[in-house]
């Protein structure tokens, strides 16, 4: 029998909000925001984030006073989770809607 892993949440997300756009999209596609929320408390950041983001976020977690990064690719279009650097908010929504 496998054991599960546990992974616990790297950081805190404050409240979480989501973009009009964004709660389409994820309709859309028939997924839960929580699904994307929880990849990126655990620091899954996502399939094309960049190699510098990628850094700022490892930056993020050390220092704990700059936001963090998700960047997602779903069939419909990218989604970004952010988090504030104050770790006041987690926001979830699409890249036209920064």
């Amino acid at each position: 029998m496998r054991c599960k892993k546990e992974t616990r949440r790297l950081f805190e997300l404050g409240k979480i909000v989501a973009t009009p756009g964004a709660l389409d999209l994820l309709r859309r596609l028939g997924e839960d925001p929580i699904r994307y929320i929880t990849r990126h408390a655990h620091g899954d950041w996502g399939e094309s984030l960049s190699k510098e983001d990628r850094e700022e976020n490892t930056l993020a977690l050390e220092k704990g006073d700059l936001r963090l990064f998700s960047v997602y690719e779903t069939r419909l279009g990218k989604l970004w989770v952010i988090t504030e650097a104050d770790r006041s908010s987690t926001c979830i929504l699409t890249p036209d809607e920064y």
